[in-house]
């Protein structure tokens, strides 16, 4: 039988609407769209740069938890508001993606909030033993 477990970040949003940050499904997991938001305190900062080095931290935590890290990530999509916002993002981006290489995609779309400035999900291959 598959294993197939919900992650929780403890964002009210999951709450609120609905879903886990992560799905565990077998080999695969599934991050949700992650923003800046710190979620212990569920402030966002107002740079978008401090906002894609929280959202990555949200992401790892979530990746941790799946047993698996960022060298695991198979794809990732990054949604914006502003393309103008993408590439001052790219150093950050670069230094946990850079080696790994996953299918990428950028969007430009509403976020959630007006004070989400990008949001990134990914997807996941892990090892299992």
């Amino acid at each position: 039988m598959t294993e197939r477990r919900a992650i929780l970040s403890g964002s009210t949003f999951e709450e609120q609407i609905g879903y886990a940050r992560a799905v565990v499904d077998g080999d695969w997991v599934h991050v949700s769209g992650t923003t800046g938001f710190d979620y212990a305190t569920m402030t966002i900062s107002d740079d978008v740069v401090e906002q894609a080095e929280q959202c990555l931290r949200n992401i790892e935590a979530a990746l941790a938890e799946a047993r698996c890290t960022f060298a695991d990530v198979v794809r990732v999509r990054y949604m914006l508001p502003d393309r103008a916002d993408f590439e001052p993002c790219w150093p950050v981006l670069r230094r946990h993606f850079g080696d790994v290489r996953p299918a990428a995609t950028m969007v430009m779309c509403g976020l959630a909030d007006p004070r989400m400035k990008i949001e990134i999900e990914v997807y996941a291959r892990r090892a299992i033993a």
